[in-house]
């Protein structure tokens, strides 16, 4: 009956007050994820604020609304007008669980950081519940590629627009019309470039359409990124150099945000390896490969940690600018300079 009857409305966006039984949860408590920083800082830009706490978005091809309590992760999926109507399975929220890596414990990366810098035990105790996504490899790199000389707000815009023209139709809710993310397929065809630049992605369209050829038509298609997870970092930071596009700024921020190379590491400007403590000179955007040679595995294993949840909590909190007492990454570096140059 209650099926039934949601099917025969206008889909909306739902909250956990106004339909309870479409949701499940599992324990997750805010120091372990926390919904506004992690998907407001700036990894991924597809997910909003439809209701005050209510974030919904594209996840695994499927339109979701995540809110939390303190101790519980609520999630409820839409699956069409066609769909089934009900909780999300234990196979759908699996999805959930590893684009968040839930099976990460930040209680325990916490105490060991804290255990190596005195500072960062000092500001963690304010911003708990960050954590890295493990996106998607092909919504990742051209995300990326749309964040050149860019800030949050614009690329959502680009990335949304990108969605809204190339991707499928998922379903509507209110006014909202989501999309999955393009192919490779839908990004390669002959005149991309011309509307990706009608929808104002600048000299970032030639980028897009150019690595999308690359990728299918000179590297074997979507298993070439696949098989980059498992690479090692050097391997993997090489490869996706040979993208348009996509250089030795954006090749390292693209490995840890897909899970692609496993250790990687955002190096400071200052070319020294992050532990005990990371520390950097003022914002710069003179990187080059030097900034990311010269770093050794277990450099990068004990090291990227640190670095890379530096950039997602900074990108949520911009007020943390004190360059000379922050764990700092390129990435980090190159959105203060944009914010408060």
């Amino acid at each position: 009956m209650l099926a039934r009857s949601l099917l025969q409305r206008r889909m909306r966006h739902r909250t956990l007050a106004s339909v309870p039984a479409l949701w499940a949860s599992f324990p997750c408590p805010r120091s372990e994820l926390r919904l506004d920083l992690v998907l407001a800082s700036g990894q991924s830009f597809r997910w909003r604020e439809q209701s005050p706490a209510h974030w919904s978005g594209v996840l695994a091809d499927q339109v979701w609304t995540l809110t939390q309590t303190e101790e519980h992760l609520y999630c409820t999926v839409y699956r069409g007008d066609k769909g089934r109507v009900g909780r999300p399975t234990l196979e759908e929220l699996k999805a959930v669980r590893q684009y968040f890596q839930l099976d990460v414990s930040l209680a325990q990366l916490y105490h060991h950081w804290s255990s190596v810098d005195p500072h960062f035990q000092e500001v963690a105790q304010k911003f708990q519940g960050v954590r890295l996504l493990q996106q998607d490899p092909i919504e990742c790199l051209f995300s990326f590629i749309c964040s050149s000389n860019n800030n949050i707000a614009r690329i959502t815009g680009m990335v949304e627009r990108l969605c809204q023209t190339f991707g499928p139709r998922l379903l509507q809710l209110d006014d909202v019309t989501y999309h999955g993310f393009p192919t490779l397929q839908a990004l390669a065809g002959p005149q991309v470039e011309a509307q990706l630049r009608k929808l104002g992605l600048g000299y970032r369209a030639r980028y897009v359409s150019a690595s999308a050829r690359a990728i299918l038509e000179e590297r074997g298609g979507l298993p070439w990124l696949q098989q980059l997870r498992k690479a090692p970092y050097e391997e993997a930071h090489k490869a996706l150099c040979t993208l348009p596009g996509v250089g030795t700024k954006t090749s390292p921020r693209l490995c840890p945000w897909t899970s692609m190379c496993g250790r990687s590491l955002n190096v400071t400007t200052a070319g020294t390896p992050p532990p005990p403590r990371v520390r950097a000179p003022r914002p710069t955007r003179n990187w080059g490969p030097r900034f990311t040679e010269g770093t050794t595995e277990a450099q990068r294993d004990e090291g990227f940690r640190i670095s890379n949840w530096s950039e997602a909590e900074s990108n949520s909190n911009p007020s943390l600018s004190d360059a000379g007492s922050w764990p700092f990454s390129p990435c980090l570096l190159e959105f203060l300079s944009d914010q408060f140059q």
